[in-house]
């Protein structure tokens, strides 16, 4: 009766700064990060066996809000729940080792294979390359359907989604993705009629109000500083860090999303040709851990200096930084901003761009880098067939149709 009475004491009160030290933290997370594959929603179910069921470290409560809170925000998902996690367990410390745990292991599988991509491009041929992309194209369709069902559950949002993927394919990714996402933030505002009751918010979360501002500040400040100093200096790692700073805090919805933005920083500057990005992202289907470390891979085979190793510690670090200035801004604002209705309601018009966003990029760059042949049409189907009604997990079916496309392709 004693111990299940310390452990309620301890699930009612989620700020637990020092609670469990940096090295704990960090150990806990890279055997997660080593084993949790299947994308974002894989790694909340991952994370809920581990913290709440299992360590019971934070109740079902306490966790339920903190998804709520970073599918709020922009930015991968699954990673700030850990680094929200870590905050809560160990302080800044432990926000930090978190997200070092869970992310090391794909960043340096994805740096290794950047660093033999040229070698399997010759070595392999281009065969083998070309069913990596057949593989990310049946992920990303697999993910437009599931989140289409998901956040489009009816016309208003389906039409928003409609529209956003128009306006990217007509304008352009770059130009295209931010009209998209600030109209449908409007028109979600205004226009939406969503669910708006929540249950109570918890209390306890971590930070002050003066850290939450300074967090915001530092994210906007960086967001709008980081280009103008690339501009004025002329130095290509600023533009680099830059850039990818941008992209970690523009992306809405996580995961896949991360793509087309991606794709429209490093394709059209020459930085990354379209047959390596399609080919890392294949690859990156294949490993546990977040798929925004594809990032590593992006900035291992970048043209220009840096790249290597070091070209992927910065992207990384940069796709990355804005998620733990947004969680250690919203922490502690966040019950108050869940309870405005017109705030939720943009949010749902929102989560319908990031629909339209993806199905855009399922057509182009996917769609028509990978499809050249009825073959290919046929593997990416099969792919496809495997994943979304056959449960495999990604990483086997990124094998298999890399094998298909060496035999038949």
């Amino acid at each position: 009766m004693q111990n299940n009475s310390a452990s309620t004491v301890t699930r009612k009160s989620p700020d637990l700064t020092g609670h469990s030290s940096a090295w704990t933290l960090f150990l806990v997370f890279l055997r997660l990060g080593l084993t949790s594959f299947g994308g974002p929603a894989a790694h909340l179910g991952y994370f809920r066996d581990e913290f709440v069921k299992r360590r019971q470290w934070i109740d079902e409560h306490t966790y339920s809000d903190i998804v709520a809170l970073c599918q709020f925000l922009p930015g991968p998902g699954s990673s700030q729940v850990g680094i929200a996690i870590g905050r809560l367990r160990g302080g800044v410390a432990g926000a930090l080792a978190a997200w070092l745990g869970f992310t090391l292991p794909s960043a340096i599988m994805l740096v290794a294979f950047g660093y033999g991509f040229a070698y399997l491009a010759d070595a392999v041929s281009s065969r083998l390359l070309h069913g990596l992309k057949l593989a990310a194209l049946a992920v990303v369709a697999q993910a437009v359907w599931s989140m289409g069902r998901s956040l489009c559950p009816d016309r208003g949002r389906a039409t928003l989604a409609a529209m956003s993927a128009i306006s990217v394919v007509a304008l352009g990714a770059t130009s295209g993705q931010i009209v998209a996402i600030v109209l449908a933030a409007i028109c979600g505002a205004c226009l939406l009629k969503t669910p708006t009751d929540v249950p109570e918010s918890l209390s306890g979360m971590p930070g002050t109000r003066t850290e939450a501002v300074v967090c915001l500040v530092a994210f906007v400040g960086l967001l709008f500083g980081l280009p103008l100093a690339a501009k004025l200096a002329h130095a290509h790692w600023l533009d680099l860090f830059a850039s990818f700073y941008r992209v970690g805090s523009l992306v809405f919805g996580g995961g896949h999303v991360v793509l087309p933005l991606l794709q429209a920083v490093v394709v059209p500057t020459g930085w990354v040709s379209a047959n390596e990005f399609l080919a890392g992202y294949g690859a990156a289907q294949a490993i546990p851990g977040p798929l925004f470390t594809f990032a590593a891979f992006l900035g291992a085979v970048s043209k220009g200096s840096p790249n290597g190793a070091a070209g992927a510690v910065l992207v990384t670090v940069a796709i990355f930084l804005p998620s733990f200035l947004l969680v250690g801004a919203a922490l502690p604002m966040w019950g108050k901003l869940r309870s405005f209705d017109r705030m939720r309601k943009a949010m749902a018009g929102i989560n319908a761009a990031v629909v339209g966003i993806l199905l855009a990029a399922l057509y182009d760059p996917v769609w028509t880098n990978a499809v050249h042949n009825a073959t290919d049409f046929c593997l990416a189907l099969s792919a496809l067939l495997l994943l979304t009604w056959w449960r495999c997990p990604s990483w086997a079916v990124v094998m298999l149709t890399a094998v298909a496309t060496l035999l038949f392709g």
